[in-house]
């Protein structure tokens, strides 16, 4: 099961805004997955264990040292770019839909 980290600033809100959204394409996509909500700190913690780290582009440049795959965002709630960037990584990395 794909393991994402999701990051905003504080935790507690854009990124369980972005959780939600990321939930919502990968049902679309059928993926199955887990996800987290982190802020900044935690998060580079939190992405050790992960498969993928979605973050604003605005934070991106405080995780680039994460040894992880980071899908930047240019919007939390745009869900088609969310389920592009998905899709993407997902075909890129031979991720299947759940049977």
């Amino acid at each position: 099961m794909l393991h994402i980290v999701t990051i905003c600033g504080c935790g507690m809100g854009s990124s369980v805004i972005l959780k939600m959204n990321a939930e919502k394409a990968l049902k679309d996509l059928d993926i199955e997955a887990r996800l987290e909500v982190s802020d900044i700190t935690t998060g580079k913690g939190a992405a050790r264990t992960a498969d993928l780290v979605l973050i604003g582009r605005e934070l991106a440049y405080l995780v680039q040292d994460i040894d992880k795959p980071i899908i930047q965002l240019t919007s939390f709630v745009n869900k088609q770019e969310i389920k592009d960037k998905l899709r993407e990584y997902c075909e890129a990395n031979g991720i299947k839909q759940k049977l």
